[in-house]
């Protein structure tokens, strides 16, 4: 008797033991699907879209800028900004970054008044 309750009570933990895994890995699954959904959403609006490098860091600097007038309580403006006035590119690639720039002031602009905003 003692020897068939030891086989029982060892045969019921290696069956817990053995559906512990698949708990864990559907688990990690659910938590990589909601990070993926949630990355997705984030990267819509403050993705540069394709372009040279000059218009993807004007979009970039178009998002900080709009941050940074928030946080400044400063007038909502991006052709108001310092870095479209002052574009840190060469003559040929200014129409482009401020173009981008506009651009990414307004994505960040957006998603704030959407309630998303950092």
């Amino acid at each position: 008797m003692k020897m068939s309750k030891r086989i029982a009570t060892s045969a019921i933990a290696l069956a817990i033991l053995g559906t512990a895994p698949a708990f864990v890995h559907a688990q990690a699954t659910q938590n990589q699907k909601q990070n993926q959904t949630q990355n997705s959403a984030v990267e819509d609006w403050n993705t540069p879209p394709a372009g040279t490098e000059q218009a993807q860091q004007g979009y970039k600097d178009g998002i900080q800028a709009f941050q940074l007038d928030m946080a400044a309580k400063r007038k909502i403006d991006a052709q108001a900004s310092h870095l479209y006035v002052h574009p840190p590119v060469k003559n040929d690639a200014r129409d482009s970054y401020r173009a981008s720039f506009v651009q990414g002031y307004q994505a960040a602009q957006k998603h704030a008044s959407s309630g998303g905003g950092e």
